[in-house]
């Protein structure tokens, strides 16, 4: 017995490449809906709620980035960047602004398949996890500021909240659940889940230097997360 069929969403200005995307993904057996830019995946966003969306960067009707950030501001719906671009800054801001994946583009069509059904799967175990434990209402607590995971916010001692964004909260978490233990780049990556192996680096130290900003009184001289050359990174919890 089969499960229900995937809709997936495939956004590219090249009509060539949509088709081919589309016609591929069809004889694996998903549903697919074609579109030529924003304007299009909108109205197409209006009619349908898709599983996921693999989406090319590089329009020019619409930058595929504010595409990204339009779409994560109001939906959870997976995407997948598609990128012509050698650069990793556009990797990275895509992943910041909560994309799931990207592929370079020309991607093998293959891969595309097994990138899409493994965001899926994620997607799936996402929703279907248990609840996790519910915190106390102070949430969890370091020099001036308390850290709620769950709402993405940090409150100083005068009530002054910031929002964290998902992919710095989930880094901050890291380090909360690993207090005092050096935890290297690659380290950070997983427990972060941060999903970009070839531009860990500036994804992390990126990440890391605007949490310092939010959460460090100078955050030029780091108390509580610090450098530990040629290693890593340790979060000393009482800023000793």
């Amino acid at each position: 017995m089969t499960g229900p069929v995937s809709h997936v969403v495939v956004v590219d200005d090249e009509a060539d490449a949509r088709a081919m995307v589309g016609d591929y993904l069809r004889m694996h057996g998903f549903e697919v809906s074609l579109c030529d830019g924003g304007r299009a995946l909108r109205r197409r966003l209006d009619e349908v709620t898709p599983d996921l969306i693999v989406l090319d960067l590089n329009m020019p009707e619409e930058d595929g980035l504010s595409i990204v950030r339009d779409l994560k501001g109001r939906s959870s719906v997976p995407i997948i960047m598609l990128t012509a671009t050698a650069s990793p800054i556009d990797r990275v801001v895509g992943l910041e602004l909560g994309a799931d994946d990207y592929l370079p583009k020309p991607c093998e069509l293959r891969e595309l398949v097994a990138r899409i059904r493994s965001v899926l799967r994620r997607a799936a175990q996402a929703r279907t996890a248990p609840p996790e434990p519910p915190r106390p209402a102070s949430g969890l607590r370091f020099g001036r500021v308390t850290v709620d995971t769950e709402t993405l916010r940090l409150r100083d001692e005068t009530g002054s909240e910031q929002i964290l964004t998902r992919s710095e909260c989930a880094l901050l978490k890291a380090f909360l659940d690993n207090p005092r233990r050096v935890l290297t780049r690659e380290r950070l990556l997983d427990l972060a889940d941060a999903r970009d192996p070839e531009a860990f680096d500036r994804a992390i130290d990126v990440r890391i230097n605007r949490i310092r900003k939010k959460v460090e009184p100078d955050p030029a001289h780091p108390r509580f997360i610090r450098t530990v050359r040629g290693l890593g990174y340790v979060f000393r919890p009482d800023g000793d």
